[in-house]
């Protein structure tokens, strides 16, 4: 059956209202934990990653998110924001049963994010990069038992977020004094980083990255139910990479929601995924299997805005559904 789901940001900066709007939207689908950048710092998505890092604080400076030895002020309100969402969430999916999406930020992504005590990007120092990986697998695996405590009935989904993945493969990552570039970091490496930080949820796991040209072939390699890309940025290879996914059981879930709610009509959203689609050779009953997204989070657009957006969502899965039908 044809769904729809979201990134994971929303606007706002009330975790109970946007649990509510995501659960009525996405009633039937696959909702998710949202996430609130304007909250503040710690409601990043690189902040949300950094807390919860094992062993591994962090505080903000003004480059960004920075290792340390003991943990502060920043650490505490991230905890603090991790805190009330897990609080929020247990009461709004209260006796749900079903799937129920989390994201974060993924090991290569923190890794380009988070500064090392010297003053450069923690990517560069491979002993750093490796600790980074596993203390993030070992967050994960604590952060998605903490939820299933919670809600017992759901079927988490683990969405791993990676929009840093491509700079850091083709070495476009800029030095700290912003002169050179950093060294591109091995595939193999890249690849098994990627496979410890999906190995530690026994579940339902999707990897998202909304670059024009995605590294599908390593994605693919990583071993995900499913891979989450803006479908509207993609060439001809990039389609073709999606079909080479699909028919080896990857599920998609195609960004092909605008997200400034100018393009909400369906039949027209319905056909930038069919064209493509049946262009590559997929035979349109395999749309069952796709989840809609928008194209990118929403915590940047108006609350008006996200909730149109995440209804063209829903509304264009149900279009696909009965074109998947015949």
């Amino acid at each position: 059956m044809t769904i729809a789901s979201g990134i994971g940001s929303w606007p706002g900066t009330s975790v109970r209202d946007a649990l509510a709007q995501v659960r009525e939207l996405l009633d039937g689908h696959l909702p998710y934990l949202p996430e609130l950048p304007e909250r503040g710092p710690g409601a990043d998505l690189v902040g949300r990653g950094a807390g919860l890092l094992v062993e591994l604080p962090v505080d903000l400076q003004p480059v960004g998110w920075r290792l340390v030895d003991r943990p502060g002020r920043d650490a505490s309100r991230t905890a603090a924001l991790w805190r009330e969402d897990l609080d929020e969430l247990a009461e709004a999916f209260d006796g749900h049963t079903g799937p129920l999406k989390l994201q974060v930020a993924g090991p290569w992504t923190l890794a380009a994010s988070i500064w090392l005590p010297r003053g450069e990007r923690a990517v560069v120092d491979e002993g750093a990069a490796r600790d980074l990986v596993e203390s993030l697998a070992e967050g994960v695996r604590g952060h998605v038992a903490a939820v299933r405590g919670l809600v017992p009935g759901a079927e988490v989904v683990l969405q791993v977020d990676e929009p840093s993945l491509p700079a850091v493969l083709d070495g476009r990552l800029p030095t700290a004094s912003g002169f050179g570039r950093l060294p591109a970091v091995d595939p193999q490496v890249a690849l098994a980083g990627l496979r410890t930080v999906l190995a530690a949820h026994e579940g339902p796991t999707v990897v998202h990255c909304c670059a024009a040209r995605p590294p599908l072939p390593l994605l693919r390699s990583a071993g995900p139910t499913a891979l989450s890309l803006d479908c509207t940025l993609l060439g001809p290879r990039g389609w073709e990479g999606v079909a080479v996914a699909a028919e080896s059981g990857i599920r998609l879930h195609a960004g092909i929601v605008p997200t400034d709610g100018a393009r909400t009509r369906v039949p027209e959203l319905a056909d930038a995924l069919v064209d493509p689609w049946r262009g590559v050779g997929m035979p349109l009953s395999s749309l069952c299997d796709v989840v809609v997204t928008p194209t990118c989070g929403l915590g940047g657009r108006s609350a008006g805005v996200a909730r149109a957006v995440q209804r063209a969502a829903v509304e264009t899965a149900g279009e696909l559904a009965e074109r998947a039908a015949g």
